[in-house]
């Protein structure tokens, strides 16, 4: 079974680690640019959403599932622009501005602000982008393992080559097989449900990602030539996104919080640099690894709550 209301069959599981012992009502919803394009989000709960979280890169909405659950908040998960369900760009241009352009209606479409707006690496660079330039939208940011000048792609030599393999498989194994051997996705359960949630059965059967990442990965590992021109590309879009990030993080007038993974992408020297720029926002330092969201959903979850109720009521 491959439906729409099949993606949500690990939740009851997923809520059983938790001791959580009501699910709250979940729908998919999706918002069109006038452009035509799609952009694809989770609502969790009813009543107004109090918070919103932006993925990173090569993940998808669910990747929130256990910390959403954990928070027992209204909220919605965004699909950013090229991940899950919302469209790719043709332009392949997936920075923190260019995917909050694409956001930012879309979450006035479904939202009453202001919300506590909160994303991981890529999506937190997303994230600052909206809280910067829709300051109307969040009343407080939170942004978890990644500050500007980071590469939002991770680690990130094997991440690249985990996605370069084919296009497309012939079965959801496969890639579940894979993601293991790269010492990606924990537990065989726990990467058979990554696996699943982001990728999709074709009209012909064949398996593909549901992320624009796994192709643009495997085209330039075809293409010796253009993968070195593309990494020459990236790392001056790098340092020119990263004064855009800064920029954005000092426009934010709400408060900001990073929270740093131990074991993350962030290095000390990369946490001082974010304190010094940005001396009134708090750093919260969990023991986790990068994708703390998975790895400690309860720490993360009581973080959120506390954002969206800081007065305790």
């Amino acid at each position: 079974m491959d439906d729409a209301s099949d993606e949500f069959r690990f939740l009851p599981e997923q809520a059983a680690d938790l001791d959580v012992e009501v699910i709250p009502p979940v729908a998919r919803l999706t918002a069109t640019l006038p452009e035509g394009r799609e952009v694809s989000a989770l609502r969790f709960g009813e009543g107004p959403p109090v918070a919103v979280f932006l993925h990173g890169g090569g993940l998808n909405a669910h990747t929130w599932d256990t910390t959403i659950l954990a928070t027992g908040l209204p909220a919605i998960a965004v699909d950013l622009p090229g991940h899950g369900d919302s469209s790719w760009r043709d332009d392949e241009t997936y920075s923190g501005r260019t995917l909050a352009e694409d956001i930012a209606p879309a979450i006035r479409e479904w939202t009453d602000a202001p919300f506590v707006l909160v994303g991981h690496s890529l999506g937190g660079l997303a994230a600052a982008a909206v809280a910067a330039r829709h300051p109307d939208l969040a009343r407080e940011l939170i942004v978890i393992d990644i500050t500007p000048g980071l590469d939002p792609d991770g680690g990130a030599a094997q991440i690249r080559a985990f996605f370069a393999g084919p296009t497309d498989w012939t079965s959801r194994e496969e890639l579940v097989e894979r993601a293991l051997a790269f010492g990606l996705g924990g537990s065989r359960a726990a990467a058979a449900r990554g696996v699943f949630l982001n990728s999709r059965v074709r009209a012909d059967g064949r398996v593909e990602w549901k992320h624009h990442y796994a192709r643009i990965a495997n085209r330039l590992a075809a293409d010796s030539t253009a993968a070195d021109e593309a990494e020459k590309k990236q790392r001056t879009l790098r340092d020119a996104l990263a004064s855009s990030g800064w920029k954005d993080l000092a426009d934010v007038t709400v408060p900001l919080t990073l929270v740093r993974g131990t074991r993350g992408f962030l290095t000390d020297a990369d946490v001082a640099e974010f304190r010094r720029r940005l001396p009134a926002a708090t750093v919260i330092e969990l023991e986790s690894g990068h994708n703390v969201h998975e790895q400690m959903p309860a720490a993360l979850a009581r973080i959120v709550v506390d954002a969206a109720h800081p007065d305790g009521e």
